[in-house]
This record gives C-alpha cells, sequence and structure tokens, in this order.
C-alpha cells in the first residue's frame, strides 16, 4: 500500500509520522512543493504553544489542542528542542472585557488548562511589570517553541522510518480513483503516482486540493496577512513571556499581542489584513487568480458587510505604525513607535463558508481514501501531533 501526504508542514509531517509509528513498513511520500519544509503557515508564525483557554469546550480544537499539549512536550524533549513555558497573561482593559475574560477562564477550566487562575492588577505587574490592566488570566504552562525546528524534527523522522519526503514537488493534478485511491501528478513533470490513500494537508491552497477529488467547494479559503512587528532589542525587556489582549469573541482572531520566542526576540502582532494572494505576504503581492476566488465567493462579499469596519481597523495599523503601535500599546503604555522595528509576516488559511461565517473550527472531510484538512487555523501548531493521530484513525490502512 502507497500513501501520499499533499503538504509539507507540520500537520503533513505530523501525520506521516504518525502513520509510520503504527504502520512501519509502509510505503508513504511526503509532496511539498516548496524547496524546503515548513515554508508558509507553520514557519510564519509567533511560535506559541496554546495551553486551550478560548476554545469551546468539547470541539476539535478544544480536545485537540490539549492532547497535542503534551505530544508536543514529549517530542520536543525526545528531540532535544527548545521549548519554554514562559506563561501568558491575557489582560482585560474595562469592564466589559473583564467579563469576557472570567468567561475565558471557565472555558479554560473546561478544558483542564493547568494553573489557569485570574489575577488582579497587581499580580499581573509582578509578572508583567509593564503591562497594564485591572485584571487579567494568568496560564503558567503556555509555552513557546521553534516550529519550523519542530517539523525539520517530524521530517527526519519521517525519513528515519522509511518515508519519503520530496520536495519542489507541487501537486498539479488529483483525481479520485473508482477504487477509492488518488491519482497524483506533479507540476512540470510526466510521470503519474497511483496512491492507495492521500492525505491533504495543503494548507492555503486546502480547499483547491479537496475540490479535484470531488469535495465541495465550501469552505473556501480566504487569505488574510498577518504582520508582525520587532521590538528594538534595547525594548524587549518590556515582555517576560506572552501579553494578550482580551479578544473579541465575535472573530476567530486574538488580536495584537506581545511575544517572546526562544531565541529572545519579542514580536508584536498580527493584525489582521486582506491578503491579495495566498501567498501574499507583502502589499504587492497580487495574484489575479486568488483574488479572483476571494471576490467571487459569495461568503466573501457577507463577511465584508459585516466586518468592514473591523477590517478598515486592521488595514490602517498595516499602513501606519504609528497605529500598529497605539494597538499594541493598550496592555503595554511603555511601547513607543519608535521601538517597533518591521518583522515577519504571515498568511493565514481561514476557511469562510458561503454564508460569510468564519469557520472557527478544525474542518476535516473524507472522500473514499482521500482525508482533507480543510481548515486547520491556530492552534494547528500545537494540535499537529493530534491532529494526526485523528487523521491517522481516519483512514483505512490495512
Amino acid at each position: 500500500m502507497h500513501v501520499g501526504i499533499v503538504g509539507g508542514g507540520i500537520i503533513g509531517l505530523a501525520v506521516a509520522r504518525a502513520l509510520l509509528q503504527q504502520h512501519p513498513g509502509l510505503a508513504l511520500t511526503v509532496f511539498e512543493k516548496e524547496p524546503v519544509v515548513a515554508t508558509h503557515q507553520t514557519g510564519r508564525n509567533s511560535g506559541v504553544v496554546h495551553a486551550g483557554l478560548y476554545y469551546e469546550p468539547g470541539s476539535l480544537k478544544a480536545t485537540l489542542c490539549r492532547r497535542g499539549v503534551m505530544l508536543l512536550h514529549a517530542f520536543a524533549a525526545e528531540r532535544g528542542l527548545d521549548y519554554q513555558e514562559c506563561g501568558k497573561v491575557v489582560v482585560a482593559q474595562d469592564e466589559v472585557e473583564r467579563e469576557r475574560l472570567e468567561r475565558i477562564h471557565q472555558r479554560a477550566l473546561a478544558n483542564g488548562v493547568p494553573g489557569v487562575a485570574l489575577i488582579d492588577r497587581d499580580e499581573l505587574a509582578r509578572l508583567e511589570p509593564h503591562a497594564r490592566g485591572i485584571a487579567a488570566l494568568h496560564s503558567p504552562h503556555t509555552a513557546i517553541v521553534d516550529y519550523g525546528a519542530v517539523t525539520r524534527a517530524l521530517a527526519a523522522e519521517v525519513v528515519e522510518r522509511g518515508g519519503t519526503v520530496r520536495t519542489g514537488a507541487e501537486v498539479s493534478e488529483l483525481r479520485l480513483r473508482d477504487d477509492g485511491g488518488a491519482t497524483l501528478r506533479l507540476a512540470g513533470r510526466t510521470d503519474r503516482h497511483d496512491l492507495d490513500a492521500v492525505v491533504l494537508c495543503g494548507g492555503l491552497h486546502s480547499d483547491r486540493l479537496a475540490e479535484q477529488v470531488g469535495d465541495d467547494a465550501e469552505p473556501r479559503i480566504i487569505p488574510f496577512r498577518g504582520e508582525y512587528y520587532r521590538l528594538a532589542p534595547g525594548r524587549t525587556h518590556l515582555v517576560n513571556g506572552l501579553i494578550y489582549p482580551v479578544p473579541d469573541p465575535a472573530l476567530p482572531f486574538l488580536g495584537v499581542h506581545h511575544t517572546r520566542t526562544v531565541d529572545g526576540e519579542v514580536l508584536v502582532g498580527p493584525n489582521a489584513v486582506l491578503a491579495l494572494a495566498r501567498e501574499g505576504y507583502r502589499w504587492r503581492s497580487i495574484d489575479l487568480g486568488d483574488l479572483r476566488d476571494t471576490v467571487t465567493w459569495p461568503g466573501f462579499h457577507r463577511l465584508a458587510r459585516r466586518w468592514w469596519r473591523a477590517g478598515a481597523s486592521e488595514m490602517a495599523t498595516s499602513l501606519s505604525r504609528t497605529a500598529f503601535a497605539a494597538a499594541a500599546r493598550r496592555s503595554l503604555p511603555a511601547l513607543r513607535a519608535r521601538d517597533l522595528r518591521r518583522g515577519p509576516a504571515g498568511v493565514r488559511a481561514q476557511a469562510v463558508t458561503r454564508d460569510g461565517e468564519l469557520v472557527d473550527d478544525f474542518w476535516i472531510t473524507h472522500h473514499g481514501r482521500v482525508v482533507a484538512l480543510r481548515n486547520a487555523p491556530s492552534p494547528a501548531g500545537t494540535a499537529a501531533l493530534a491532529i494526526a493521530e485523528h487523521v491517522r484513525d481516519l483512514l483505512p490502512v490495512p
């Protein structure tokens, strides 16, 4: 039996590892279109290992995040990867946010997040002397890691276990066969790959891949760019761990926050602006095909009508460092615009329904012996090893 994994991000390689663990000797190939693994969402995030504070109890996000934390911590220890439990505070600025914070606390308790507690401003000042708020939620076991390094370690283990990781291998055609398997062709090559089972972990292109094997057009991926700044080297002392605002419960984005990384930098961000290409990491990155797919999707128009004010605000933070600093200063008033240096940007593959709803939970579909991850936003990195177990159990491998 030959299994193909499309996508060499953290989830694709975690699935490959999980299958090879359970089925030693399985013929398995990972197809990654870029020259190296972890090029897109996996390698372009802040590196937070989420504890499971926000997610609806009983959802896939909640269940797989908590399981994923344990598996990721163990994998990092086994492979000698840097994993730091630096802790996180979610800071409320007013009474409305304090009420939201209390609801997040209840969710965190329901999800089994260890050590999480509501704290007052004095305790907040002890943990994060430069943060300001009337109350906060403290998650002492929220951690940071380098997800690119984790993914490279997963790729190495896949090869050690006899699997193949093919980079520079872009899937151009995918067809479901009558027997439930799939036939795959690569861009610029004439060879055909007949696969008995396939897992689609295509991230920013997950909807297009899934539609090729007969999946529905819904949900459609709408790309949102998240831009980060770095704190200037002399100002990183402003942040000890992770400082987050209280998120708007209507949106899947967590707002501009302050994140210490394993290499000692502090990232500020991200915002969330519509990207003009699925791999549009800069304003001048425009792909007319991607843009057409976005603007012709009925859900995009409904989404835009509902959230145009929020979108305009996010665009302002993208175009103005002063506006970005103002958003970041709500919980860290000592921060100044001149403290910010342009940092990396990522693009979030956000699934949107035809009705204009932002899909919040993981969305996984199954056709024949093809499993497709249609929506895998944060905390997908944290949950990756648990998502891999879940997918492995869906895939009929004898």
